[in-house]
């Protein structure tokens, strides 16, 4: 494993999240929610490219037909990097005044699955959506901030955190019906109340599963990334210069890149100064490949 390192000239993100790697153009994407803002970065020439949204975006992801699949305040869309978006395919199941969509991403099949998040702080307010066929249907609930989506190399189980309740639960996938059931605790965590100032070491935010199971997740305000192998064991604690890494992707050729968004929204100065790379998308190389990505086929 090598030493971290930001990308080099890519402005810092307020919460950069949802990044991932896209084979086609060997380039990485991302959103900054805050920010209003879509983000791509060219790995062969370093190029970077930003697009202005009219509300926030929690999460993107690529298109089969070409494209992307842009999750927004109001619903989701279709977003052509030419011609920027292009068609609401479905409006928002939810009162955009207190919650926006948040972590997203499509299963095998191409459905795609994105959260809520309960900006009030309303426990069990925000849910889980699958998007198929132009429907969008809610599939859970009961949690506050929806986070933490992956699924296992075999596609037979889905992993969906609550960053609030510092949670994250797997569940047994049906890849062909694209249905959940046997809901139980994968990891849990000590909220910042319950652990001692010293101790406390985040929240689980968003997530990705490498080619031997492992589910790497972004502690929030706990300046690492922690692996755990698919039995909940914790294999692996990689320690990042910056408080609030906000989600992992594997990119890259060999996808043996990991990739990590990060937040500088709420920091002060003193804070800022301390760390220069809050906001930044960091790098560094692993062992084990992670998984390509999946296309939305909506």
């Amino acid at each position: 494993m090598t030493a971290v390192e930001p990308l080099a000239g890519v402005p810092a993100c307020a919460l950069g999240e949802s990044p991932f790697w896209h084979p086609r153009e060997a380039a990485l994407y991302w959103v900054d929610i805050p920010g209003r803002a879509l983000h791509r970065w060219t790995g062969r020439d370093g190029a970077h490219r930003q697009w202005p949204l009219p509300t926030e975006p929690g999460c993107v992801a690529p298109r089969l037909g070409g494209g992307l699949l842009l999750a927004l305040r109001d619903g989701l869309w279709h977003f052509d990097p030419g011609a920027g978006l292009t068609r609401r395919v479905a409006k928002a199941p939810y009162d955009t005044a207190t919650q926006r969509f948040n972590d997203g991403k499509a299963d095998a099949l191409g459905r795609l699955w994105v959260g809520t998040y309960s900006e009030d702080g309303r426990t069990g307010e925000a849910a889980l959506y699958r998007f198929d066929a132009g429907r969008i249907e809610r599939v859970a609930g009961g949690i506050s901030a929806s986070n933490g989506l992956a699924w296992s190399p075999d596609g037979r189980t889905m992993y969906w955190a609550d960053t609030r309740a510092h949670v994250v639960y797997a569940f047994d996938f049906d890849v062909s019906g694209g249905t959940l059931s046997r809901q139980r605790e994968f990891a849990r965590f000590a909220s910042r109340d319950a652990a001692a100032p010293a101790a406390y070491g985040g929240r689980p935010d968003g997530a990705a599963v490498d080619a031997d199971g492992g589910y790497w997740v972004a502690m929030y305000e706990g300046a690492r990334l922690l692996r755990f192998a698919p039995d909940g064991t914790l294999t692996r604690e990689v320690p990042l210069p910056v408080r609030s890494p906000t989600m992992p992707c594997f990119g890259d050729d060999d996808l043996k890149t990991l990739y990590v968004t990060t937040a500088r929204k709420g920091l002060g100065a003193d804070e800022l100064a301390r760390e220069p790379w809050a906001g930044a998308v960091l790098r560094l190389r692993v062992d084990v490949p992670g998984l390509p990505v999946n296309f939305a086929h909506a």
